[in-house]
Order: structure tokens, then C-alpha cells, then sequence
């Protein structure tokens, strides 16, 4: 099997700046609110209960992803497909991958006192708008929407891309494209309904992305000093 030149943290730094660099870009176009305006009005979104995206595309995709990392728990001690190519340990290390993308999103909303669009006086709320990089100010709704859950639902996998590379490098890429498609998606839909802006979409792939990377990278640095070290 042909495996691919390894990852470098040279590499990764660069892809990371890249995927930095366009969500700054977005940030900076200040096009959250126009995006929003496309769906909502003063008297709100008017797909934000629409049963389609809330039960299906909202509640069910979530239920889906959830049930993806529980599939990937039990292929921990019954791998199957390009799983099996994986140390066992890998395979945990990529569970706990998706799972630290995830959290490390989850925390990030809890302190973010960033509300929602459905939230803002603009559309029938009682927030202002006040920009997430305004840190530690409130802007009268109910904050902790940033960076987007649903969508990091989804983006937490790119962890994955990680551990699969260096046993899988097809499935790899192939589990990329499809988790940044996934995570798009899952974003268009709360964009659509109200809950979020596509900056918080983009800030949730970029953080997944980053978390992942990192842990796979301290994963690797600390087995090879486990190596390294006399006996």
C-alpha cells in the first residue's frame, strides 16, 4: 500500500493560516448580517421551525453524527473497512480526536457571550449586534452561539483525517471532503433558520480543525520521546 509523505507541522501550519486567513477574510467583509437579512425579517425567520430543517436536517443530522462516533467506538475492538488498518490505539486516539474538536467548541459557546441571529432586535429579538471579537462585551440576548454547535457536529470529525492518513491516505481524503461538506452543510441550515452567521460556521470548522491537528501532533511528538527514551 502506498502511504503518503508524512504530515509535517510546517504542513499543517500552512493549511491551518490558509483556513484562517479565509475566515478573517469573512469576518472582515462584515456580510454576517447581510446574509442573515436574506432569510429574516422584523418579525423573524420564517424557516426556523420549518419541520424539514429543524427535525430532519437539525435534530436528525445531529442524531446521525452522534450515531457515526458511537459506530467508530465500537470499531475500537471490531474495526471494520479501512478501519482495520489502524493500530487499536489509533483508532482510540481518533475517537478521542473527535471528541476533544468537539468539546473544545463546546466551551468556546459557553464563555461567548455572542447571541444569535433570531436574538437581535432586527429580527424581533431584544439583542444588539456586537461582533464576536468584541470579547467580554454583552449585547442583551442570551449569548453563548458562538462558534456554531450544529456545525461543529459535524466538523469534529475532521479529526479524523489525522489518524486515518498515515494507514488509510484514500479514506482520508475522501473523510476530509465529506466532513467539510457535511460541516458546511449543518451550517447553512442554522444560517437559514436563524441560529447562526456563516462566521460562526467558519470559526467552528477552524477551531475542529485546529484541535484535531494539534492533538494529533502531541500524540506523535510524546510517542516519540516514549521511544527515544533509554530503557
Amino acid at each position: 500500500m502506498h502511504h503518503p509523505r508524512p504530515l509535517t507541522f510546517t504542513s499543517f501550519l500552512g493549511w491551518t493560516a490558509a483556513a484562517l486567513a479565509l475566515a478573517l477574510a469573512w469576518d472582515a467583509s462584515a456580510l454576517d448580517l447581510p446574509l442573515s437579512r436574506w432569510f429574516g425579517s422584523a418579525q423573524g425567520f420564517a424557516l426556523t421551525h420549518d419541520w424539514w430543517l429543524q427535525n430532519v436536517l437539525h435534530t436528525g443530522a445531529r442524531q446521525a453524527a452522534w450515531a457515526l462516533l458511537l459506530a467508530l467506538i465500537v470499531m475500537i475492538w471490531r474495526p471494520m473497512g479501512p478501519l482495520r488498518a489502524l493500530p487499536r490505539a489509533d483508532r482510540v486516539y481518533l475517537v478521542a480526536g473527535i471528541l476533544l474538536a468537539a468539546l473544545v467548541v463546546q466551551v468556546l459557546k459557553r464563555v461567548s457571550l455572542t447571541s444569535c441571529p433570531w436574538d437581535l432586535q432586527a429580527f424581533g429579538g431584544t439583542a444588539q449586534y456586537v461582533s464576536h471579537w468584541r470579547w467580554g462585551m454583552a449585547d442583551g440576548g442570551g449569548g453563548h452561539c458562538f462558534p456554531a454547535g450544529h456545525a461543529s457536529t459535524a466538523f469534529a470529525f475532521l479529526a479524523a483525517f489525522f489518524w486515518l492518513r498515515p494507514w488509510a491516505p484514500r479514506t482520508a481524503s475522501v473523510a476530509l471532503g465529506l466532513t467539510l461538506l457535511a460541516g458546511l452543510g449543518f451550517g447553512a441550515v442554522q444560517i437559514v433558520r436563524g441560529a447562526h452567521y456563516l462566521s460562526h460556521v467558519l470559526w467552528a470548522g477552524w477551531f475542529c480543525w485546529l484541535a484535531g491537528g494539534l492533538f494529533w501532533f502531541a500524540v506523535r511528538a510524546w510517542r516519540a520521546r516514549r521511544t527515544a527514551a533509554p530503557r
